[in-house]
């Protein structure tokens, strides 16, 4: 009988995992539509119409916010705008995260003491006290929030791939690598980064999802996206009166409903990619 691949193996157990392929289809299917919707129906999410805070109807589906931008629109291009920060953001963190934690577990001594002290220093900090203190010194824009948020970002994936790689390094084929004079810098591309990256590519999807909602938490606190440019923390940050959340739910529920659905189904995509890159799992 012929034996699976470990892709085969991997993909398998990920099909099985029904929470997991749930959540991927509505990721797939609200990535789409961000795409796609403005195209189709000629989103302006920055025009401003005669009516303000108008409610849901045939010209405005989910109303107006209160300077009269339509707020299906602004929902649709805020998704864009949430999304972009959250996977931008998060390859930065991975972009300094994962060559450092490779460098530390791989060399021990000094780089593994400045390093993993380092990012203690980072995990130290209360990050959205930090994040804040860093947005308000720089200014609050899309590009800063997602710098700042990626810099903060990395003592999780230089933390995590520090730790597989001290157990990936005395393994056999690493040893054998180095008996027969394989230069350190391709033993950790080859050998120790490949066998030590199923962990990081789960933290990464876990990633994307903290950071969406450390920008909205920005963007509500209104340190974060800057009107007219929309993301779903502003239309919060732009509906937090309790006039307008008592009388005007269209204004601050449908964002709202978008981050957790978001949230929500980049978390179970990770639980099951997490059970799906585990050999202990079966089918």
């Amino acid at each position: 009988m012929k034996q699976s691949s470990y892709f085969k193996d991997v993909t398998d157990r990920f099909r099985a995992h029904k929470l997991a392929m749930a959540g991927m289809c509505v990721l797939a299917a609200e990535i789409l539509l961000l795409l796609i919707l403005p195209w189709i129906l000629d989103l302006k999410p920055y025009e401003i119409y005669s009516g303000f805070g108008a409610a849901p109807g045939r010209e405005h589906i989910l109303g107006t916010d209160s300077t009269g931008r339509d707020l299906f629109a602004r929902l649709i291009y805020g998704g864009r705008t949430s999304l972009c920060v959250g996977l931008f953001s998060t390859l930065i963190s991975f972009a300094i995260g994962v060559p450092l934690g490779l460098l530390a577990g791989f060399y021990r001594g000094a780089a593994e003491a400045v390093i993993m002290r380092a990012a203690d220093v980072f995990l130290s900090f209360p990050s959205m006290v930090f994040i804040l203190v860093l947005v308000s010194v720089i200014g609050p824009s899309v590009s800063c929030a997602t710098v700042v948020i990626g810099i903060m970002g990395w003592p999780g994936f230089a933390r995590q791939l520090y730790g597989s790689v001290l157990s990936v390094r005395e393994k056999d084929y690493v040893e054998a690598a180095r008996a027969i004079g394989t230069k350190n810098g391709t033993i950790m591309l080859r050998y120790i980064l490949p066998n030590s990256f199923a962990p990081i590519l789960i933290a990464f999807t876990f990633g994307i999802a903290s950071a969406i909602l450390q920008e909205s938490g920005l963007s509500f606190l209104g340190m974060g996206v800057q009107v007219p440019m929309a993301s779903w923390g502003n239309m919060l940050y732009a509906a937090q009166s309790v006039s307008i959340i008592a009388t005007k739910p269209w204004m601050w529920l449908p964002p709202g409903i978008c981050l957790l659905v978001t949230v929500l189904s980049i978390n179970l995509f990770g639980d099951g990619l997490r059970d799906a890159l585990d050999p202990r799992m079966k089918i």
